[in-house]
């Protein structure tokens, strides 16, 4: 009788793993894009790049691309963390003497498909020539199925169905001119994190894992953000045919050169302007 109900029991873990074990997949995705923020398919007016020219020190502003559908209830991004990402991206550009300010713009003056039209409202209204405009990527796959271990109980095996989440992110700064609608350069950052939960915490799962993965992949964009000024500096200098440089009144371009080759060259000059003194003492 015992080794009947044990059959029994096998039996029926079979037939449950046979109804259970086909995984059923779900995802939820959420994303901005520049390119169709800039370049809707229902504009009439082809936007075409020209030389830019740079007036320094540059005014810059900090902005996220809106969503596509407009406001939407669910997001994975609050408007703090934009907020907070955004100063952060600031901080980056503060630290070149060739930038004079940096704008945060709200993301209620950004337009679905506003294009460059909007960008030029922008402009007006916060006195900027430059702005990095911040979009975001993020899918989260979720494989519904068995969890690879079944309890046993008195009455038989209790089985427990989980989730194995797989969360993407990428972040990603394109930096453009807006007068001349010129892509000056672009910083990615991304992202990639696994883990599983059982159906009773997979929101709150999922929810830690989108937290996570935007906070991975901002801090490999800031990286990249700094790279890429450095880069940037570089090209505008070796490259005058690509770029035309302008100075603002009362600037002086000495963010040529820091701070500390200025003082070496002052003290360098200072020695041997006392050498050639005592020389003709």
């Amino acid at each position: 009788m015992r080794d009947s109900r044990f059959i029994t029991a096998i039996l029926t873990m079979f037939a449950i793993s046979l109804l259970t074990t086909g995984c059923a997949t779900r995802s939820a995705h959420h994303a901005t894009s520049v390119v169709q923020y800039l370049y809707p398919k229902d504009t009439k007016h082809v936007e075409t790049a020209t030389i830019p020219l740079l007036s320094l020190p540059l005014r810059v502003g900090v902005a996220f691309v809106p969503e596509d559908g407009g406001y939407q209830a669910h997001l994975p991004l609050s408007e703090k963390y934009k907020n907070d990402l955004m100063k952060e991206v600031s901080v980056e550009f503060k630290q070149y003497p060739f930038v004079k300010s940096i704008e945060i713009i709200p993301s209620p003056y950004l337009m679905p498909k506003g294009s460059f039209t909007n960008l030029d409202q922008l402009r007006t209204m916060y006195g900027v020539d430059v702005i990095a405009l911040l979009s975001y990527d993020q899918v989260q796959h979720t494989d519904e199925g068995l969890l690879s271990l079944s309890y046993w109980t008195l009455i038989g095996a209790y089985i427990i169905r989980g989730e194995k989440n797989d969360t993407s992110t990428m972040l990603d700064a394109a930096v453009y001119h807006i007068p001349s609608r010129k892509l000056l350069f672009r910083a990615p950052g991304t992202s990639r994190i696994k883990a599983s939960a059982t159906p009773v915490n997979l929101r709150e799962q999922l929810r830690k894992d989108s937290e996570a993965g935007f906070k991975e992949a901002a801090v490999m964009l800031t990286a990249n953000l700094k790279e890429q000024l450095e880069q940037f500096k570089v090209k505008v200098k070796e490259s005058p045919q690509e770029y035309k440089i302008e100075h603002k009144a009362g600037y002086t371009g000495g963010g040529s050169l820091d701070p500390v080759s200025l003082g070496l060259l002052a003290a360098f000059g200072g020695a041997l302007f006392w050498s050639g003194r005592k020389r003709k003492g």
